[in-house]
């Protein structure tokens, strides 16, 4: 986040000695990016996090992906998922690239275990449901439609108020941020743009934790197990502009126009080969002669990828609540028919969606051919 934040307990400056009440040193961590160029944080341990009683190689964490699939539109109908695991073990990985991992989840059961990411940054759309995120930042309470933004190399755990609960998970090869083109030089975001720093929640109380615990941790395209002597939630006191943070998607304002505007005036994050986008509520275009569905669109470089979170989405047809649709790149897509006509006159649309857009085509993992309605790229034939 370009905003500084601050928790706990802190020494008058960096580097300086922060004693403990019984004479020892609190041990400092400073949490940095892009080496000691990028965004830092610095936490203050009770006992040194350094420290390890044990590790093991669990395995394999990169998806399998299909090469062989025909080019064509796809729908994904994610109610015919099943409850099951819990925020990380009930990962459903249904496509991906070298940017992006796109993971669907229906959690089922308490997330017990610590896991850190060290591969990338991570972004959590929480579709229903409540509760708490545990992080080394401390913990940060969120509610239906948020998104949860983790940094990369954050050790967490989530803690859901009710179970199942649904949500995606989209895994990063990069930093997840807030687009550089809602920002002045100095980080602040600017009058412009879809939201405010007021939007935003970071974390309001520290974790604390005791005793020994393990982490699970993604590296290098494999999951290792971390066995520590005390816990990571053992920080007194960090600042700085590295933290998990929450936005929820009902906060975002949608920008309007004249005329049809196209989808970049939804983006809300932005990552190296892709963006995030929201569909919100809001009133449609207001010419006496527009025509408020979109037009046909060829997306000759990137793929589109839209998670209904309702059913309203007025341009399209045969979609449900939890459906996702990939249109590819390559082909045309667009309203079905009888969708443009139904359009004009209309004043406002109900619609939200997340959208992900991708520079890098998807590849569909198996997972996700169990869920597809195989007669979507019928639709755009009229009847």
């Amino acid at each position: 986040m370009p905003r500084y934040h601050r928790l706990g307990f802190l020494p008058e400056k960096h580097h300086t000695q922060f004693r403990r009440p019984d004479g020892r040193l609190y041990t400092e961590q400073l949490f940095s990016t892009r080496g000691f160029s990028g965004p830092t944080s610095t936490l203050y341990h009770r006992e040194a996090p350094t420290a390890v009683e044990s590790f093991s190689d669990l395995g394999k964490i990169k998806p399998e992906y299909l090469d062989d699939e025909a080019l064509r539109h796809r729908h994904f109908r994610t109610r015919d998922l099943h409850p099951h695991g819990n925020a990380f073990t009930g990962r459903v990985p249904l496509m991906g690239n070298q940017d992006i991992e796109w993971h669907q989840i229906w959690a089922a059961e308490p997330m017990e275990t610590l896991y850190k990411n060290a591969d990338g940054d991570e972004c959590l759309f929480i579709h229903d449901g409540s509760g708490t995120l545990e992080t080394l930042f401390g913990e940060l309470d969120f509610r239906a439609g948020d998104y949860l933004v983790i940094p990369r190399g954050t050790i967490w755990r989530i803690r859901f108020d009710t179970l199942p609960v649904r949500m995606l998970t989209f895994v990063a090869y990069g930093p997840i941020e807030i687009p550089r083109r809602y920002r002045n030089d100095m980080g602040q975001i600017l009058e412009h743009a879809p939201y405010s720093e007021r939007d935003f929640r970071g974390p309001s109380r520290l974790a604390g934790g005791e005793g020994p615990a393990d982490v699970i941790i993604r590296a290098r395209g494999r999951l290792t197990r971390y066995s520590y002597p005390t816990h990571p939630f053992d920080v007194v006191g960090w600042d700085g502009f590295v933290w998990p943070f929450a936005f929820n998607i009902g906060d975002f304002q949608p920008i309007v126009g004249r005329i049809h505007l196209p989808p970049p005036i939804h983006q809300t994050f932005s990552a190296p080969g892709f963006v995030i986008c929201s569909f919100c509520p809001r009133p449609l275009d207001f010419d006496p002669q527009a025509v408020p569905a979109p037009y046909a669109h060829s997306n000759v470089d990137s793929d589109e990828v839209l998670y209904y979170v309702n059913d309203k989405f007025g341009s399209r047809r045969g979609i449900e609540e939890g459906s996702i649709t990939l249109h590819p790149l390559g082909i045309p897509h667009g309203p079905q028919p009888g969708a443009t006509e139904a359009s004009i006159g209309a004043t406002r649309t109900e619609e939200l969606a997340v959208m992900v857009d991708t520079f890098h085509p998807f590849k569909l993992c198996p997972a996700a051919l169990e869920l597809e309605d195989k007669d979507y790229w019928k639709s755009w034939t009229a009847k």
